[in-house]
């Protein structure tokens, strides 16, 4: 059996509950409701922007030095106003915190939580600091680490220690596994999958709180973690089975939009009673050996596929009871391979008789009880082991599997990752690239660049284009080399996409349309040399007759790309920096592009240009170069 098999039932699975997990609820952030009264600091406002240049926590104005000698004459120019670090506009959807020396109040939510999967942006400015806390106690530390290359447990995303000195009573907090952390003043996703602490009738604690995975824009940096004791600064100082959420108010601004959680919880379903039949033959339908003798019968304590004594051809009926624990409308989903009839409670929730593999289920709606349960499975590709796996949840509570681990293993046929690391020189792969993770828009005539410096990227040799861009490992190649593999990479970290398509082309006015391909004949990519000083490529191509060299140089947090024209003629060229649903021009003359997820900043005169729901920042090539910096 080929891996593929058995993971295309399992993501088909994941698909199916992710589809229909616990109902999410929002906080709006149309007022302060869903908040504790607080004193003022927390708002809600319809815009924020953060200069990324301006401390938030500015250092005071030394005192001025004047000689003792005659002071100057004459009125002194006033000077212009210092850039803000802060800046909002009134409206709803943004929760903004702007303490003070008086006003620094946390914020704690009107609910109180046990387990709970959290989601939001948060958006921080340069050198600020806050925190969410968990039931109030267990904090994820929010700070502008941009650029940091060794988190601690004090940077964005890192568990917080506590300040106790007693043994027993000590915390020293826990470090990201990495560090994805974008440039302060631009909106950054978080995701933290949290377990609540558990204890027994006598309120004795019987299992730590746990995060179960955290992750910072896109990349998992926490994977169960327990936390043994509150983190600094609790609401309360002791654990409990439920708590509110807090945010830290007194140490920075911060803002959060996208806010959404949903609760969950255990319960406890079982199968009982199990009974099976296997038949022999290449059966196309269930009717064909129901009412065959079977070839063997037995009962087992678990439901499981190993009582199959076949590989191949064989048919299969599985009964049993299934015990539900209170008046709901349960999920029943089943991962075979082969055909399928499923019935509960005399209700058929599945009838799927095709030799194929994959998850099939219903919803059915039970009073608490005991339920009988049917299964019918039959198998005639030898490509396909045995495999059965049953999954069950209600609206508000996690995936139980009812059948044995070996009847569905997630993975018969572990494959270790093959991962491009960079050494001390940059690493260069051609592979394929799905742009923004899109099947749909796959890049056939992409290279990844890493460097050493830890900032990579993907140049797209077909549009002559920068694509994208990221910081940390390099790429994922198991999808290319892993048995026939399909050609492309994944890159390794918190991707930045850029921009797909040409960037650099000829057009017969300002408002014409950048098109979404050269046409035929007018570019020719001309490959690339390698850079002696550096080992990094410089990328060339022609253009109707234009000859360009495009250096692309990675620098810490920030990326610098560069285009020197030749031959250039009298045709207008223009350039296409970025697009995005939004761009905004910042104080220091940069863009915020996309609804702030990244900046671009040139010494080019760029307009910002409509064109439906889009929009871009394009230049008119002047002179015999183009030169722009990408910072996230």
């Amino acid at each position: 059996m080929k891996k593929k098999s058995i993971l295309f039932s399992l993501m088909l699975f994941s698909a199916a509950v992710a589809a229909q997990e616990t109902p999410v609820k929002t906080l709006p952030f149309n007022d302060m409701s869903s908040f504790k009264p607080q004193a003022g600091n927390w708002q809600v406002v319809g815009d924020v922007v953060m200069d990324r240049n301006v401390d938030s926590h500015p250092v005071a104005k030394s005192i001025e030095q004047t000689s003792p000698g005659k002071k100057k004459k004459g009125k002194e120019a006033t000077p212009p106003p210092a850039p803000k670090a802060v800046s909002f506009q009134p409206g709803t959807g943004i929760l903004l915190n702007m303490n003070d020396d008086t006003h620094k109040d946390n914020l704690v939510s009107a609910f109180e939580h046990g387990d709970i999967e959290l989601e939001f942006e948060v958006m921080l400015p340069k050198g600020s600091n806050s925190g969410i806390y968990l039931q109030g106690r267990y904090e994820v530390q929010l700070y502008d680490s941009w650029g940091v290359k060794e988190a601690k447990f004090s940077d964005i995303g890192g568990i917080y220690r506590n300040w106790e000195n007693k043994p027993g009573k000590i915390y020293m907090g826990k470090a990201p596994l990495s560090n994805p952390a974008k440039a302060p003043g631009l909106w950054q996703k978080m995701k933290i999958v949290f377990r609540a602490p558990r204890f027994d009738a006598a309120g004795n604690k019987i299992a730590n709180a746990k995060f179960v995975t955290v992750s910072l824009n896109d990349v998992v940096i926490h994977d169960n973690v327990e936390v043994p004791l509150p983190t600094g600064g609790p609401i309360e100082n002791n654990e409990k089975a439920m708590g509110p959420l807090m945010i830290q108010g007194d140490h920075g601004a911060v803002a959060f939009r996208n806010f959404k959680y949903k609760l969950t919880k255990e319960i406890s379903i079982t199968v009982s009673d199990v009974t099976y039949k296997t038949y022999q033959g290449a059966f196309k339908s269930v009717d064909e050996f129901a009412s065959l003798k079977p070839a063997t019968t037995g009962s087992s304590p678990e439901l499981t596929a190993e009582v199959i004594p076949d590989e191949n051809n064989y048919g299969v009926i599985y009964t049993g009871k299934v015990t539900v624990p209170e008046d709901a409308e349960y999920e029943f989903y089943l991962a075979v391979t082969g055909g399928l009839k499923f019935v509960v409670n005399n209700q058929t929730l599945v009838d799927h008789q095709t030799n194929s593999r994959g998850r099939r289920g219903q919803k059915i709606t039970l009073k608490a009880g005991t339920y009988p349960f049917e299964i019918y499975n039959f198998k005639t590709s030898s490509w396909m082991p045995p495999r059965l796996g049953w999954y069950a949840r209600t609206e508000n509570s996690y995936v139980n599997t009812l059948t044995a681990y070996n009847s569905f293993p997630p993975d018969d046929e572990p494959t270790s990752p093959i991962l491009i690391h960079v050494g001390s020189s940059p690493k260069l792969l051609r592979a394929f690239l799905d742009f923004k993770r899109n099947r749909g828009q796959r890049l056939t005539h992409t290279i990844g660049v890493g460097d050493p410096s830890g900032v990579n990227y993907v140049y797209d040799l077909g549009a002559a284009n920068l694509v994208c861009v990221w910081r940390g490992d390099f790429v994922d190649a198991t999808p290319m080399w892993h048995e026939r593999g399909d050609g492309s990479f994944r890159p390794l970290g918190a991707v930045q996409y850029l921009l797909a398509g040409p960037s650099l082309v000829s057009l017969a006015s300002e408002a014409e349309d950048f098109p979404t391909t050269y046409k035929e004949g007018s570019y020719k990519s001309k490959g690339y040399s390698i850079e002696e000083s550096t080992g990094r490529p410089i990328f060339k191509f022609s253009l109707d007759g234009l000859d360009v060299d495009d250096k692309i140089t990675p620098d810490g947090t920030i990326i610098t790309r560069e285009l020197t024209l030749k031959n250039k003629g009298a045709q207008p060229l223009y350039f296409k920096l970025a697009e995005g649903t939004s761009i905004i021009k910042m104080a220091d003359g940069s863009y915020a592009i996309d609804d702030k997820q990244f900046y671009i900043k040139t010494d080019h005169a760029a307009t910002i240009r409509e064109s439906g729901d889009k929009k871009s920042l394009v230049v008119k090539v002047e002179g015999n170069a183009v030169k722009y910096t990408v910072i996230w």
